[in-house]
């Protein structure tokens, strides 16, 4: 049986979504356009068909994205149903993309916890572009999508607590 390269990959299924959206934040790195902009444009359709309200905030780069987030969560948690992260870091000779990484993972855990706010880890380290190209740029397979379909989900979750 022949494995496929993508297996850790789910194809988009289409999900009902329940209207009634609710206010979204969009926080996206502008580093890396080619492949944020691809998923910020994926998650906001998404919002926007599930009828929700957005709001965009852009920053430099991944590093960024959570100073961005806990700001919106901290003064404006009662505003949002839950605030998406948007960001690609590609791995490079050193650690420096790692570190990155680990770092901007912390915050946005630490910062969901702290507010009781979903924030959507959607900030990714890829290796090869052809793997960003796989994940960002495909209606297969757009992890903003997929980001947006999580807030939705989580949204509900929150509510019904």
């Amino acid at each position: 049986m022949r494995k496929n390269k993508f297996a850790m990959l789910r194809k988009i299924q289409p999900k009902k979504i329940q209207p009634g959206g609710g206010t979204f934040a969009i926080v996206a790195s502008r580093y890396n356009a080619e492949f944020v902009d691809a998923m910020l444009r994926a998650a906001r359709a998404e919002l926007l068909n599930a009828g929700a309200k957005v709001r965009i905030v852009r920053v430099p780069g991944a590093f960024e994205i959570p100073a961005a987030a806990a700001r919106l969560a901290q003064r404006e948690s009662s505003r949002y149903s839950a605030i998406i992260c948007l960001g690609v870091i590609f791995q490079g000779e050193t650690s420096h993309a790692q570190h990155i990484g680990w770092g901007v993972t912390h915050a946005l855990a630490q910062i969901q916890v702290l507010h009781k706010i979903p924030v959507i880890h959607g900030v990714f380290v890829f290796e090869k572009q052809k793997h960003a190209r796989v994940r960002c740029l495909g209606k297969k397979h757009n992890r903003g999508t997929e980001a947006a379909q999580t807030a939705l989900e989580m949204a509900r979750v929150m509510k019904s607590l």
